[in-house]
């Protein structure tokens, strides 16, 4: 197994796209590095230019020690699956994981074997004289599994593998490329989308937006210190709620005010707010650490507002608010009662408060 470092990395589009700036990334071996963003973020073709099916424009990439920018894929020890399998139609679920094998002109005994372990290790040993045709959706994106893994690489690549499967499937997946990940201890670089697939499968997350990294960390730190507005309404579903409030001095320290309501700032964050004080930023709060008001909750940080939509998902509640003319969604206990047109005084966790420049959207 081996690291993966990537260094200064660029990639142009004739003169005027600018895809991946100046990108610097250290893979640590046997880690699972996940990068997320939204489409045309970047995420995709860096792992193209790893992989070697993208052209460098500048800087490096280096697998192991190697620099392996003017390598061609198959010499890169890399193994990747695709979004859409890419099986062979006209192979049998065999042949196709012992194609890449038989190519570099490998034992039939050393096939079959490596064969056999991946397909036993994927559940998929029953199918082996099957058509991709006669398999269902999970069952070709564990071929394709098995065809990457029977390679034995020093990296695995993955390009959003479970976007093409229904959402229980998708789940089901999750879990099974995670304990693949832990059985085979290997390095691996995944790309999705889907901010629930990166915090639920990633050691490390990656957040790139507009061709740029935002923030690199551990899923729970990029959760709970994101270090921009961008990456704080990425991560997390229901996304945060953001509301723009002018910073006022008041009794005894610093208020929030906007027009749907007046809030307290916690003392923890008075010291970094303070110099914006006669200033507007923006607030941000998480769904779910916005809580029905009760009379242990301090009146500082309660508010007002009126139901517009109910959702009731069964493990929570989600409650579309109007709050003066702002718009927020809070979660619930799925045992709080309400409809459409109640009014109901909510209060914020103060400890789970965000604050970001109105300008550069920097976290404060």
């Amino acid at each position: 197994m081996a690291r993966v470092l990537i260094r200064n990395l660029n990639k142009f589009y004739d003169k005027d796209v600018h895809a991946v700036k100046d990108v610097n990334l250290e893979i640590r071996d046997k880690e699972f590095v996940v990068l997320v963003g939204p489409s045309g973020c970047g995420k995709t073709t860096t792992l193209r230019m790893v992989a070697g099916l993208e052209s460098i424009s500048s800087g490096q990439v280096l697998i192991g020690d190697t620099v392996v920018n003017e390598l061609p894929p198959m010499d890169r020890d890399i193994a990747m699956v695709f979004q859409n399998y890419a099986l062979y139609p006209h192979m049998s679920v065999y042949d196709n994981m012992a194609f890449g094998l038989k190519m570099r002109g490998m034992d039939r005994g050393e096939i079959a074997k490596r064969v056999q372990e991946a397909a036993d290790i994927l559940g998929i040993g029953e199918y082996l004289r099957r058509k991709p045709r006669q398999l269902s959706g999970g069952q070709r994106q564990r071929v394709a599994l098995g065809r990457a893994i029977v390679r034995h690489p020093q990296v695995f690549l993955f390009d959003e593998p479970l976007s093409n499967l229904d959402a229980k499937l998708r789940v089901q997946m999750r879990v099974e490329i995670k304990k693949l990940h832990s059985r085979l201890n290997t390095t691996a670089v995944y790309v999705t989308h889907d901010q629930v697939e990166a915090m639920t499968l990633g050691d490390r997350v990656v957040v790139m937006r507009g061709g740029l990294v935002q923030q690199v960390g551990e899923p729970l730190e990029l959760y709970n210190t994101p270090v921009n507005r961008f990456v704080a309404g990425f991560l997390g579903s229901p996304a945060m709620n953001f509301a723009p409030v002018a910073v006022r001095d008041g009794d005894g320290g610093l208020r929030a005010d906007n027009r749907g309501f007046v809030i307290d700032v916690p003392a923890e964050v008075g010291p970094r707010l303070r110099p914006y004080a006669g200033r507007d930023v923006i607030l941000g709060v998480r769904p779910e650490d916005m809580q029905v008001a009760n009379g242990s909750h301090p009146p500082g940080l309660c508010f007002d507002a009126m139901v517009e939509v109910v959702e009731r998902l069964g493990a929570e509640t989600l409650l579309d608010l109007q709050v003066g003319d702002q718009t927020m969604v809070a979660a619930v206990e799925p045992t709080i009662s309400a409809k459409r047109g109640d009014k109901i005084r909510f209060a914020m966790r103060p400890e789970r408060l965000h604050f970001f420049d109105a300008t550069s959207e920097a976290a404060i």
